[in-house]
């Protein structure tokens, strides 16, 4: 989970890094190019904002799925020990 938040935080950095590069490079006023940089980074800010939600939103899937399996195998061990204790003992 966290190695997929790194690599989309870097995915983004570099996609900001490139976006900031070829704006500066472009043919145009230097005004013009601070009026797009803002505006790029508030579509990245945006951006970032929504996959933070989408990972939130998955980590309490798995969270909520880890809880349901757990009460799944607290339920059979509890059946498997009712079992054994009926389960007559034979002598050896």
């Amino acid at each position: 989970m966290k190695s997929t938040g790194f690599f989309l935080g870097g995915l983004l950095l570099g996609a900001a890094v490139g976006t900031a590069l070829a704006l500066l490079y472009a043919p145009q006023t230097g005004e013009d190019a601070r009026r797009q940089i803002k505006i790029k980074i508030a579509e990245l800010e945006k951006e970032l904002d929504q996959m933070r939600a989408k990972l939130k939103e998955k980590g309490g899937e798995m969270k909520e799925e880890a809880r349901k399996r757990i009460q799944e195998l607290e339920k059979r061990i509890e059946k498997l020990m009712e079992e054994y204790q009926k389960a007559p003992e034979t002598a050896s």
